[in-house]
């Protein structure tokens, strides 16, 4: 009776030994341990319930899956908008050649994206593969919730991407920091003020203003007129997503306008780098090195970390992990605009200028437009005409002025050019999308349209609706202009020319009779 007792006593020992090696053998071979069933029946259970749950699940997952694959198509659709186009003439037929153009290689994305989706479905309908058969170093461990959705396995799955395909961090030096103070603020003594460091992109949460970001006090502004310039973009004619059209797109969810900023800001960082590599400064929250000598530290570069990418797919990924500091953290302004110098490279940004030791950002913390065309167009020039030009400066001698190179999507309106103290070219007054960038009163601010047309549309009795947006002005309400074509000569010579709002200058630069009609709305001035 004790023999047999104690033989039971080993077989059930061998059992619970063999288990723990079985356990053990998954884990190495990449298959996820559960909690082990203490009766086949129990086990047999189990599976069961699994199965039906997998099954209920499978249509939401399926519906979380197609939302990611559109948003895919949203980011391959902005890859598309970095073509650069020469022609000096961009209105009438080639502007619509531009669109006629940008719509065919959208359908291509969206085929694309179909025949992922396809792909998707078949693979989730292929049967279980067998476990001796699944090769280890293509799979990993992850424990993951009945509960998780398919947006966060993309999280899971975007993070080790990041990890894998970008190289390790490369922490900011003193010589990189006091070229950047240079070309940024003149001096490596000078300092970020305390309105650019506490700026980031941080939406609005006034209903009809949820597509605006919200500048905290002057300075920063044509850095964020820019972003919010292409935000707008992405939100109005590339966010493939939603299904709302014209003002409801204006309204989107904190998912939405978040990943609209994530396009945007790498939009702008790859046109910078040319299309070949981008460069993403982030805090790291401690020292990279220790100030020395000729620099004044104020904590800022000092912590930057850089990352530099040679794909957009990971620049996307880089940007969507980090956001949080472009977005709501205080120093989100000045990361996004070191990023974009780097992108460019310092000395690509002083060769781009008509004079070297020209600064970034200005006098009271303004920024210059050798900085908002750096955002706008890929290049830190220092005009807003088309090309290059040759100025005789005397003594045979000739001064070269650089001008933008070609088509921009986002364009730029001033107020100088109504006090004929500059001309803007035809490559930013009529970009490919009918977004502006308004430079009037020393301060940038982005007015836009719903409508494509009005950029082909050449009609004298034109008609058409702008919106105007200024981040710093507190605005709780929406501006809605109506724009009429060929009617202002006579309303003009009614009005004092000292009570004619700088905005409504600044459209008549684009339309040069129109009349503007502020719809209730109390006048700019």
């Amino acid at each position: 009776m004790i023999a047999s007792s104690e033989e039971n006593r080993k077989k059930k020992t061998s059992t619970t030994d063999s288990t723990q090696r079985s356990r053990t053998n998954r884990i190495r071979r990449g298959m996820m341990a559960g909690p082990i069933a203490s009766t086949s029946q129990e086990s047999n259970k189990k599976r069961q319930n699994q199965r039906l749950e997998v099954s209920q699940k499978k249509e939401e997952n399926r519906h979380a899956g197609d939302g990611l694959l559109v948003a895919d198509v949203h980011q391959k659709s902005s890859e598309s908008g970095l073509t650069e186009i020469t022609s000096v003439d961009c209105v009438g037929v080639q502007q619509e050649l531009c669109i006629a153009q940008e719509r065919v290689q959208r359908e291509n994305s969206f085929e694309k994206v179909r025949q992922e989706t396809l792909k998707t479905t078949k693979v989730k309908s292929l049967p279980r593969p067998n476990v001796a058969d699944l090769d280890v170093s293509e799979m990993v461990l992850d424990d993951i919730d009945d509960d998780d959705d398919l947006r966060e396995l993309s999280k899971v799955s975007f993070q080790r991407t990041v990890a894998e395909h970008s190289c390790a961090g490369r922490p900011m030096d003193q010589h990189t920091a006091m070229e950047l103070k240079a070309v940024l603020l003149g001096s490596s003594l000078h300092c970020f003020s305390v309105e650019w460091r506490n700026q980031g992109f941080t939406f609005l949460e006034t209903h009809d203003l949820r597509y605006g970001i919200v500048q905290k006090k002057g300075g920063p502004c044509g850095v964020l007129a820019s972003i919010q310039a292409f935000v707008l973009k992405k939100l109005l004619f590339e966010n493939f997503e939603s299904s709302d059209t014209g003002l409801q797109r204006l309204r989107p969810s904190n998912t939405t306008r978040r990943m609209c900023l994530v396009l945007a800001a790498a939009e702008i960082l790859w046109r910078a780098g040319e299309g070949k590599q981008a460069t993403i400064a982030i805090n790291s929250g401690q020292n990279q090195f220790t100030p020395t000598g000729h620099y004044k530290s104020r904590g800022v570069l000092e912590k930057i970390t850089c990352f530099t990418v040679d794909n957009i797919k990971d620049l996307r990924l880089l940007l969507e992990r980090h956001i949080d500091q472009f977005e709501t953290g205080v120093l989100g302004c000045i990361l996004f605009t070191i990023s974009a110098v780097l992108s460019r490279s310092i000395d690509k940004v002083r060769d781009d200028m008509d004079v070297p030791t020209t600064t970034l950002i200005g006098a009271h913390g303004y920024c210059t437009q050798e900085l908002v065309n750096l955002l706008l167009c890929g290049r830190a020039v220092s005009n807003v005409f088309d090309n290059d030009t040759e100025l005789d400066s005397g003594n045979s001698n000739m001064t070269l002025l650089k001008g933008v190179k070609g088509h921009c999507d986002v364009g730029l309106l001033s107020l100088f050019e109504h006090y004929n103290i500059c001309k803007v070219g035809a490559y930013l007054k009529t970009p490919c999308y009918p977004i502006w960038v308004v430079c009037s009163e020393s301060h940038f601010s982005v007015l836009f349209g719903l409508q494509r047309e009005l950029l082909t549309n050449q009609d004298k009795g034109l008609e058409f609706d702008l919106y105007y947006y200024d981040g710093l002005a507190n605005q709780q309400e929406e501006i809605r202009l109506t724009v009429s074509v060929g009617k202002s000569t006579l309303s003009c010579q009614l009005v004092d020319t000292d009570l004619i709002p700088p905005l409504e200058h600044c459209i008549r630069t684009r339309w040069k009779d129109a009349f503007v009609n502020w719809n209730d709305t109390e006048p700019i001035l």
